[in-house]
């Protein structure tokens, strides 16, 4: 394992050198070396599975990060605004994908996976394009993550029906307690956070390194509890960050985690790079280009012409579109779950529209808008 990391960040170091000369998203070399170093290129990393594993936890924390600026009052009413072009965009991308997969000769199974994959866009690559400015006081940051948690509660849902279809070892408690769960885990959040963890970092917020290990212990403690009863990392890691959200300490909590977050969320990236079998994904080459090429240009179209619906200015709406124009993590699990149950092809094809769709809004967001990562330094903001 230390080897293949020193390879993986020797590697991306100097890729992204040259990348950044040449004005390229780093998102993209994350990709890059991870489909070359992968098993199915350079194989020099046998088991990517090991490292997406460790890069989740970068999904983890930028969750984490997300709901230490939401307070409970405030990502409640962010939810409300969002509701109807949340449920109706995630709508109409499971048809297109149910549809595509019908058109493909796929399983009913299959159909359905693809729809689900095609419903959701990616929290971790559009929280990380969006600029901290942005994210913590302007009126698209708040539409943006509004939505995207919107869809990430219906991707639990989603993900509780795969629990169903497919029964899983790891949950303890049936699947229809599930739901019911989710307000006790936020309770028991909000408690432990005001009478056990906020006390704890008050007293001894001089000790940074105490601090930090308390957060992360605090954290992971919730993102485990959450993994064991069904509801997944991700879910616990966001209630975790919103019931420390109202104490005075959030924001340098969430600054003192921003590196240890990018550290991981380069395995992250490696590990869905890594996950490309050349092979199989030239066998349905022009599926995944289909596929891909109707989300890019249905994405944008659809987020936009809803928002409009509600409202929203033209720039605001078109912008939104934008940022939100890709499939998400969400679909790599899904597959991770029900790929056993599906063939290589259609694994493919959900996977190199993952991958496709990432690549080309990350084109699309650092060349328009204000970023951290942007291709020019008058949209470079952070």
């Amino acid at each position: 394992m230390l080897i293949s990391l020193i390879a993986i960040f020797v590697s991306v170091a100097a890729l992204s050198s040259v990348a950044l000369f040449f004005r390229q998203p780093l998102i993209l070399v994350y990709i890059l070396v991870g489909a070359c170093l992968g098993p199915y290129a350079l194989g020099y990393i046998g088991d990517p599975k090991d490292i997406g594993e460790i890069g989740e936890i970068g999904v983890i924390f930028l969750l984490f990060i997300v709901g230490l600026d939401l307070p409970p009052k405030k990502l409640f009413t962010t939810l409300a605004s969002v509701s109807i072009v949340a449920l109706a965009s995630s709508a109409i991308f499971f048809v297109i994908g149910i549809t595509t997969g019908y058109i493909l000769e796929l399983t009913p199974f299959e159909c359905v996976i693809l729809g689900i994959g095609c419903m959701f866009s990616s929290t971790v690559l559009s929280i990380k394009l969006l600029p901290t400015t942005v994210l913590h006081h302007r009126y698209t940051g708040q539409l943006v993550i509004g939505l995207l948690l919107f869809q990430d509660v219906i991707a639990i849902l989603a993900l509780i029906y795969l629990y169903v279809s497919i029964p899983q070892e790891e949950a303890i408690v049936p699947w229809y307690m599930t739901l019911g769960l989710v307000p006790v885990l936020f309770i028991a959040a909000f408690l432990g956070s005001k009478y056990v963890l906020w006390p704890l970092l008050r007293k001894f917020d001089v000790y940074t390194d105490f601090v930090v290990l308390l957060v992360l212990g605090w954290c992971l403690l919730v993102a485990g509890v959450s993994y064991k009863l069904g509801l997944g990392l991700e879910l616990g890691a966001f209630i975790s960050g919103v019931a420390l959200a109202n104490t005075p300490a959030a924001q340098s909590i969430a600054q003192n985690l921003a590196i240890l977050r990018d550290f991981f969320l380069v395995l992250f990236f490696f590990s869905v790079g890594a996950g490309i079998d050349f092979q199989v994904a030239w066998q349905v080459i022009i599926p995944i280009l289909v596929l891909s090429a109707v989300l890019i240009v249905a994405k944008p179209v659809v987020f936009y012409g809803l928002l409009r619906l509600q409202k929203e200015s033209r720039q605001i709406s078109k912008e939104v579109g934008f940022r939100l124009g890709q499939c998400s993590e969400f679909s790599l699990l899904i597959l991770f779950i029900a790929q056993a149950y599906m063939s290589a092809e259609a694994t493919h094809v959900l996977l190199g529209a993952v991958v496709l769709t990432i690549i080309v809004s990350t084109y699309g967001v650092v060349f328009q808008y204000k970023s951290p990562m942007a291709a020019f330094d008058r949209l470079r903001v952070d």
